[in-house]
């Protein structure tokens, strides 16, 4: 995929709740410290147009990848991924 976002990673004082299928999608593969902190943070994601928690990015199908607090986003469309 190729990526056509370029969207930083905030962590704002009172975040969005991620929703329970991501979190569920994400139990047993990531340790509950990473999980933890990983929910603290979010994004302001162009597709959507509005602030996102992080882990529902995670596991959305434009993820690409995250590097130094930017995540590669292909911009296709904001849906979970199916296990």
């Amino acid at each position: 995929m190729e990526t056509k976002y370029l969207v930083k990673v905030e962590q704002l004082e009172k975040p969005p709740k991620p929703s329970k299928e991501s979190l569920e999608l994400l139990k047993g593969t990531i340790s509950k410290k990473m999980l933890s902190k990983m929910k603290k943070e979010c994004i302001n994601c162009p597709i959507v147009g509005r602030y996102v928690p992080f882990l529902d990015c995670f596991v959305c199908v434009s993820f690409i990848r995250r590097v130094k607090g930017e995540v590669h986003c292909a911009g296709i469309e904001f849906r979970l991924k199916t296990q």
